[in-house]
């Protein structure tokens, strides 16, 4: 069994994850993870593809059903309280598909009026994901950046407590994944509590205020991206080129390595 907590001074509890185990035949894709996320923190799940962090994250949506251990978010569980819930938590899945012929302010009508908001917030969260001058624009003719802020639109039109995020900004640009940030940085003053997974270890330090690595479903470690660093040994720096031998000054990302794996780099080209 994993259990992380965070040692700052203690909040309610948004989420909780209690010795939580899901099974897809032979494959154990969640295996015995326990969690517990402040009211307003920010947590990223961090890890390769296949690591369980999707299927962890659809337990806490309501999507699946955990096999063993318990979920409660805001201090109810989805077997009695579903429809307190869904009014109460913005969800984005990895990809979202609307209706190539309706427009993006059509969008944000139809999902706002589930909710009972007006045309005021739809007007708000066209301001807050930078899509006022696509408002008019079909679906079809958005960009990928342009769609991924409209599925957060979608996400954010009820005023969630709680935002859960899977791979918020896969295939994005840096400039289209900047955006999805600077709105996701605008929400945290309203003390909106956050989840994502991500692979970017660059969007989780952006971001969280807390990293859990995922692998395996199993929780490897977690803090923020300093302690990380201090806790297992530094970290390494990778140098991102083709070609020929990068010029002084070429961007070098810092990369986190899990203990449990010993990984070598190629020297470059």
């Amino acid at each position: 069994m994993n259990t992380f907590t965070n040692a700052a001074p203690p909040r309610a509890t948004a989420i909780g994850v209690e010795k939580v185990g899901k099974r897809f035949k032979d494959v154990v894709a969640v295996d015995g993870v326990s969690l517990q996320v402040p009211a307003g923190q920010y947590l990223g799940l961090l890890g390769p593809n296949g690591a369980g962090k999707t299927t962890l994250v659809e337990m806490i949506e309501g999507i699946q059903s955990p096999d063993t251990g318990a979920i409660s978010v805001l201090g109810k569980n989805w077997k009695d309280h579903a429809p307190w819930l869904r009014r109460r938590i913005g969800l984005a899945l990895q990809e979202t598909r609307f209706v190539d012929k309706l427009t993006t302010r059509e969008i944000l009508d139809l999902f706002g009026s589930f909710y009972g908001q007006g045309r005021a917030a739809t007007q708000s969260v066209l301001e807050r994901t930078r899509l006022e001058e696509k408002q008019n624009s079909f679906v079809v003719n958005l960009s990928g950046g342009q769609r991924q802020r409209l599925a957060l639109g979608v996400a954010i039109i009820s005023e969630p407590e709680v935002l859960l995020l899977d791979e918020p900004t896969m295939g994005l640009d840096p400039n289209s994944r900047q955006e999805v940030w600077d709105i996701l940085r605008d929400l945290k003053p309203k003390g909106t509590t956050l989840v994502l997974t991500t692979h970017y270890m660059e969007e989780a330090e952006a971001l969280c205020d807390r990293i859990v690595i995922m692998d395996h479903g199993r929780f490897l470690a977690e803090g923020t991206l300093a302690e990380l660093l201090a806790q297992h040994g530094g970290g390494e720096i990778l140098e991102f080129h083709t070609g020929k031998r990068p010029p002084a000054g070429a961007f070098r990302l810092p990369v986190w390595r899990p203990p449990r794996r010993a990984a070598s780099v190629p020297p470059p080209c």
